[in-house]
């Protein structure tokens, strides 16, 4: 997908410089993607759970079990879900689903814990302020802070680091 957008940019590109109207050029990728989608959805074929398990089974060197733990983890979470596979101190299998998401760390401090029993931070009904890149300063923040506090509500930041 990458090695596409960058020829259809640096290709693009040759258009406008040439002359050409770039919206015209917009409409002709908007129809080209919309051809390829059709296409593609008229020559794809749904996945049964026994193929899904046949596969799983070859990727694990032949052990059935292993292929249908595979397929039945894909039909409980589905074509969006995500799959992990963490090493076991015993030979049994375990499945376990975590329903909504679930994150490697947890909260920055252990101030942030509401249920002391449970040793977990519950907020209900929070704002939720997801930052891709570390949180170094709160100033450009500000604002957004200030706000919070006047609703009331609790806030939930989710960073890569803080």
């Amino acid at each position: 997908a990458t090695v596409l957008a960058q020829a259809i940019v640096r290709e693009g590109a040759k258009s406008p410089a040439a002359g050409s109207n770039p919206m015209d050029l917009k409409r002709g990728i908007d129809l080209a993607v919309q051809s390829i989608v059709d296409d593609l959805k008229t020559n794809s074929k749904k996945v049964t759970k026994d193929q899904i398990a046949q596969v799983g089974t070859i990727s694990a060197n032949g052990d059935e079990v292993v292929g249908k733990k595979i397929a039945e983890a894909m039909d409980k979470v589905g074509s969006e879900g995500v799959i992990t596979v963490e090493e076991s101190k015993t030979l049994d299998f375990e499945l376990d689903v975590v329903e909504g998401m679930q994150f490697d760390r947890g909260y920055l401090s252990p101030y942030f814990i509401t249920n002391a029993d449970k040793m977990i931070a519950e907020l209900e009904n929070p704002y939720i302020l997801i930052h891709e890149k570390k949180l170094s300063g709160l100033q450009a923040m500000l604002p957004v802070l200030e706000a919070v506090v006047q609703s009331g509500k609790p806030l939930l930041i989710i960073a890569e680091d803080v």
